[in-house]
């Protein structure tokens, strides 16, 4: 058996069979497939796509690559979430230790930023000293201790979709629904939580644009995962803007501590509760939404869903004061506000546009192995739907030079679209597929 052979075969639009995607998946995984072989196959699979066996033989293979956790080990019943990347999605921060707080453990490994998308492992890593690189062994000791770990995949764990990652990012495959689908499931699996809630992005900053793509990567990972035995319900939500106000990791850092104390955007912090209710549902810690709901808000107004957070800061070796007094983040050189030019109803304010300009201020990556600048970002200061009058502030940038801010001024403006009729609100969550 030939990677090239594995590679024309899907080019062709054939279907492969499970040996050879065991074939390929182990070799790139041993590096006996160099990574050039490697980016023609996930581009070929982005151009012709896979059957749904094919696609649970990919997560299977990614899974099978490396160490599989038994979480049950040390705790009864674990529950984790994941979402298929947005702008400004820094969801993960908080729902994560308000869950944990209603005494559901979380055990999640996350990732890096994916194109215009950030990663919650950058995010964190704007706290010096927080680790993203623990042990087996490390995280199921802190999951037992304190109920919440957050880190990334070690070489022990699903170590194919590691390499894959990375890759898809600097090769143009991100947008692949079996790719993205056996990345994320891999993961999920791998990690051992017997819960899984999804959260499936849709709109201009996700790289599903409509709601019936959506619809078909969560019935896939849904199915997936319930053919493993394990329990998953998938949210579909809006991505056409950026979700919340901060784009760019210290920054969203900053707000996600400011939601976990109650004093978060009212957007976002209404999507968070609408994630941490499936999760308290799943883990059987509430019979209906109502309920769950009540019990995630609880935590975060007697505050011990920030509490949690800092516990976690703390576990993975962060420094806890830059949780405590998030003025010692990162602060970009620049940072000014940027006027409304017209007056109107906000009609669009383009989350792809917002996401790339983060990254091309240096809080992304361009190419593989790029350092991030967790200092630079954007606060988008209105939604779609509201009324703003010109010379009103409309958002405010954080730039290492004036280059990068004038820039970053102009992209930004061409982002948002003004009407001068009313326009509605745009909807958090359009369905939940379980």
């Amino acid at each position: 058996m030939r990677a090239v052979d594995i590679i024309i075969k899907k080019r062709e639009g054939q279907a492969l069979s499970r040996e050879e995607i065991n074939f390929f998946i182990e070799g790139f995984t041993d590096g006996s497939i160099p990574d050039y072989q490697a980016a023609a196959w996930a581009m070929a699979v982005l151009l012709k796509g896979m059957t749904p066996q094919e696609t649970s033989d990919l997560t299977m293979a990614m899974v099978n690559s490396g160490e599989i956790l038994d979480l049950s080990q040390v705790v009864p019943l674990a529950v984790d979430k994941h979402s298929s990347g947005g702008v400004g999605d820094k969801t993960t921060l908080v729902v994560e230790p308000l869950v944990a707080a209603c005494g559901l453990p979380v055990g999640k490994m996350s990732g890096r930023g994916l194109g215009f998308s950030g990663g919650t492992l950058d995010k964190m890593e704007s706290i010096p000293g927080f680790r993203v690189d623990l042990t087996t062994e490390e995280f199921l000791t802190q999951l037992e201790q304190i109920g919440l770990v957050l880190t990334g995949q070690t070489a022990d764990l699903a170590p194919a979709d590691g390499k894959f990652y990375a890759l898809r990012d600097v090769s143009g495959t991100v947008d692949s629904i079996p790719l993205i689908a056996s990345s994320i499931m891999s993961k999920k699996i791998a990690a051992g939580a017997q819960a899984i809630v999804l959260d499936v992005k849709i709109g201009l900053g996700a790289f599903m644009d409509t709601q019936e793509e959506a619809r078909e990567l969560a019935q896939l990972m849904v199915d997936i995962a319930n053919g493993c035995g394990t329990k998953a319900v998938a949210l579909i939500s809006d991505m056409n803007q950026p979700l919340g106000r901060a784009v760019g990791n210290a920054l969203e850092v900053k707000e996600a501590i400011n939601t976990l104390q109650g004093n978060g955007p009212e957007s976002f912090l209404i999507h968070c509760l609408d994630v941490a209710e499936q999760m308290l549902i799943l883990g059987q810690k509430a019979k209906g939404r109502s309920e769950a709901r009540r019990i995630a808000e609880a935590v975060i107004e007697d505050g011990s869903a920030w509490q949690r957070f800092l516990m976690l800061v703390e576990a993975q070796g962060g420094d806890i004061q830059f949780a405590e007094n998030p003025a010692k983040l990162p602060q970009a050189p620049i940072i000014n506000a940027v006027k409304s030019p017209e007056t109107g109803y906000l009609s669009q304010i383009n989350a792809r546009i917002v996401g790339e300009t983060a990254v091309d201020l240096g809080g992304g990556r361009e190419k593989k192995g790029d350092q991030i600048d967790h200092s630079v970002g954007i606060e988008i200061l209105h939604e779609v739907g509201d009324s703003i009058n010109a010379g009103e502030d409309l958002f405010i940038l954080h730039a290492q030079n004036q280059s990068a801010f004038n820039n970053a001024q102009k992209r930004l403006l061409s982002a948002h679209h003004w009407s001068e009729t009313q326009v509605d609100p745009l909807p958090l969550v359009y369905d939940i597929i379980s």
